[in-house]
């Protein structure tokens, strides 16, 4: 593996000259809605990189992640189902309809091998494990969000990638048909069969896979089908389109929220748990399912702290809070309240 290759391709020339007619675009890179500043005023990045290279309690797991490995190649087609593998990697099927969210199965969340290993327990699911996916759907081109080992092995599975702006250039040079990729900008949507409409939404975060940043959009999703209305979030710090969001496409049976590698000189780009439980009630979620957590470490709280801080906020304020192990079935037909608490094994 070319260790250049990974690291994707710069919008060519065509989508520049486009991305400079567009409102969120801005100096050669696509901006936020508010301001958003990588770090808390006052800290610098070399100060936290040796910060983060220290030792920190309980930031990997002692024992092996608990997981539940389900055979999605005989998954009954008449079952809307949602299967969690690790960090911000899921897998649903919504009314005969199969998508795929940010998988990275590499076991690893770096371009340098072996820097941001999984968790032991934590890697248990393949892309050979993965049925036929008619849609992919890509929130940004971090490296713990498109794994370009995983999308090489994928290419063969996938019918249609969805992402935002500029991702698309990354596919092509990867050796993907044009044809089989739609990039759009937020509020832009896409019907994708009967019944069936992707809108991409804002998200407060930040993109790049080396030194230049924002060259692509990040992005968030709204997914309708022909019996669930989904709230698919990417990585975002907490801002005002949120409650935007729940007031154009809400209310939403399930919302899915970054919930982990936050860290309070970082505010901006990752929510905090109390913000997690104020994004859940604006966007109206009946129900809401933290992800981004308990596969990498990318930051120095303990590694069950997103599920131990957001559950307890969630039970204090009545939520219906989702928190299955990794592979385990989510039925969204029918969206059950009680999970085991599997991370305080411990």
């Amino acid at each position: 593996m070319k260790l250049s290759k990974m690291f994707g391709q710069f919008p060519d020339q065509q989508r520049k000259a486009y991305f400079k007619t567009l409102d969120n675009y801005k100096d050669g890179q696509f901006q936020n809605q508010i301001p958003t500043p990588a770090l808390l005023e006052g800290e610098s990045m070399g100060k936290l990189l040796l910060e983060f290279f220290g030792k920190h309690l309980d930031s990997t797991p002692r024992v092996p992640i608990p997981s539940v490995k389900t055979d999605l190649l005989s998954l009954a087609a008449d079952q809307d189902l949602l299967l969690w593998f690790g960090h911000s990697s899921y897998f649903m099927q919504l009314s005969g309809k199969t998508f795929l969210i940010d998988p990275v199965f590499s076991g690893n969340a770096s371009p340098v091998f072996g820097s941001v290993k999984a968790f032991a327990g934590a890697d248990e699911f393949k892309a050979s494990d993965m049925p036929d996916i008619d849609v992919l759907l890509i929130s940004h081109d971090h490296w713990d969000h498109l794994d370009y080992g995983t999308i090489c092995l994928l290419k063969e599975k996938v019918k249609l990638v969805v992402c935002g702006l500029g991702v698309a250039q990354h596919f092509i040079y990867w050796g993907w048909p044009a044809e089989k990729i739609v990039e759009k900008n937020w509020y832009e949507e896409l019907a994708i069969a009967p019944g069936f409409k992707i809108t991409l939404t804002p998200a407060r975060h930040f993109s790049g896979r080396f030194l230049t940043r924002n060259i692509s959009l990040w992005t968030s999703f709204v997914l309708q089908t022909p019996d669930k209305n989904l709230f698919l979030g990417g990585d975002s710090g907490y801002g005002p389109h949120f409650k935007e969001i729940g007031e154009r496409f809400g209310p939403f049976d399930l919302a899915i929220l970054e919930c982990g590698q936050y860290n309070e000189r970082w505010p901006y780009i990752h929510s905090l748990p109390p913000e997690i439980i104020q994004e859940a009630k604006e966007l109206r979620a009946k129900a809401f399912m933290p992800v981004h957590h308990s596969k990498f470490k990318l930051a120095q709280h303990p590694w069950y702290d997103p599920l131990e801080q957001v559950s307890t906020l969630a039970e204090a304020e009545s939520l219906t809070i989702v928190t299955p192990k990794i592979g385990e079935q989510v039925h969204l037909s029918e969206i059950k309240t009680d999970w085991e608490k599997w991370w305080k094994q411990h």
